[in-house]
């Protein structure tokens, strides 16, 4: 069978992901490598995710490997791939899904409510930002970037009361000891494609999507695509405050959606169910947008742009 070159980033969680869909390459006969590739997104760790603004920090350099031959496939977290693919590549599987829903972590409090008065909680996302504070004003959010260990021994060490992580990296790296709630997707919507591996290739590498098919998973591709769809309806990349969570229901897709302000003055919601992806994602944006959503999303860009360069 073929050498199977992954791309990949080098932090653990996304090494578990390469490892994860090597191993499954193996199974099927396939001598595998893994290439680690560093990210604009990996080289800025001392600034919050919101104010790079980058599309594809987490993607470019990976696919530029794929381009120029240096290897075959790359592995994503689908929630970094950018929506809109550049030209030359294609988005080949979505693997099953894992719970796309974020948790809270802690070490003293069992709930978001237990927390008191005026408590540090970390995230470097304003989509969990925006929600947090729609119910809880009172807390103080402070920037967390790192990878999954690094952000779990800062809580341990007592420097934040609380952190918010997607449940799907703990639960692939087995580092759930302080998940102490599950937060409902009504409460914390997810990032669109949270949960979900996207397998990229170079497009028309015909060999290599006969090869990698078996990764598809039908449904996580449904709902998934429908998340893009809205997000891209919206403008929106990772790190704005969009939330987007799909599942089948009853045999048809239902998508709830949420575009919010970062200090959760202003939170608009939708949802809706129908059986295209595509179209139920751009439908639930144009609600969205009709509700106001452009007015927010251009306040955060210019908010964002407004930063003074970082050293």
């Amino acid at each position: 069978m073929a050498l199977l070159r992954i791309g990949s980033r080098g932090s653990q969680l996304a090494l578990w992901q390469a490892n994860h869909i090597s191993t499954l390459l193996r199974e099927r006969g396939h001598e595998v490598e893994i290439e680690i590739i560093k990210t604009t997104g990996d080289k800025i760790t001392d600034v919050a995710l919101a104010k790079v603004g980058t599309k594809g920090m987490f993607t470019k350099e990976i696919e530029e490997a794929l381009a120029d031959g240096r290897v075959d496939l790359a592995v994503h977290s689908l929630k970094d791939l950018p929506t809109e693919l550049p030209p030359g590549f294609e988005l080949v599987a979505v693997t099953t899904r894992v719970n796309p829903r974020d948790v809270f972590l802690s070490v003293k409090y069992e709930s978001v409510n237990a927390l008191p008065q005026g408590a540090r909680v970390g995230t470097s996302s304003l989509r969990r930002q925006a929600q947090l504070k729609t119910v809880r004003r009172d807390l103080a959010i402070h920037s967390l970037r790192g990878n999954v260990d690094t952000r779990v021994r800062k809580l341990e060490e007592g420097e934040y009361d609380a952190i918010i992580l997607a449940a799907a990296g703990l639960t692939r790296l087995g580092k759930t000891q302080w998940v102490r709630e599950v937060l409902s997707e009504s409460f914390m919507c997810p990032a669109a494609g949270q949960g979900a591996l996207g397998i990229e290739i170079r497009k028309g590498d015909v060999a290599m999507r006969e090869h990698l098919t078996f990764l598809n998973d039908s449904a996580a591709r449904a709902a998934t695509t429908c998340e893009r769809a809205l997000l891209n309806k919206l403008g929106g990349g990772c790190q704005v405050p969009i939330g987007a969570f799909a599942e089948m229901d009853g045999g048809a897709l239902r998508l709830t959606a949420i575009v919010a302000r970062p200090d959760g003055s202003e939170v608009l919601r939708e949802q809706q169910s129908g059986s295209d992806p595509v179209a139920l994602g751009e439908s639930v944006g144009d609600a969205l947008l009709r509700q106001g959503a452009t007015r927010i999303l251009e306040d955060v860009y210019r908010a964002a742009v407004a930063l003074p360069p970082q050293p």
